[in-house]
């Protein structure tokens, strides 16, 4: 009976080690999207871009949750002089959310 609750303990902990290491890469995948969307509405360039938003996953390193990349994009946004609220980011954070996770399960199928 011990090697059955064995089993189940070790597979739980690999759903979860499989689920969290979704979570990290779509939430990568999805501040790769925000930031290659910011980047064209500020106008820049492919080389600009890459650089953009790869300092976009970098800022979301810093500490858990979002808040972090919310600050640095604001800050961006606040110097380029866009006309993009908090709100508007916060709503395009939760609509790449979901993009993000489609496209890594995508990748993982494959």
């Amino acid at each position: 009976m011990a090697d059955v609750f064995n089993e189940r303990e070790k597979g739980e902990e690999r759903k979860y080690k499989m689920d969290q290491d979704l979570l990290f890469k779509a939430e990568a995948r999805r501040n790769k999207l925000l930031g290659q969307w910011l980047a064209g509405e500020f106008g820049m360039g492919p080389a600009e871009t890459e650089e953009y938003y790869k300092s976009v996953i970098v800022a979301d390193l810093e500490e858990p949750g979002i808040d972090d990349v919310i600050r640095k994009i604001m800050s961006d946004i606040a110097e380029h002089g866009a006309a993009i609220s908090e709100d508007q980011i916060r709503d395009k954070i939760e609509e790449l959310d979901s993009v993000a996770i489609a496209q890594v399960r995508a990748e993982q199928k494959e």
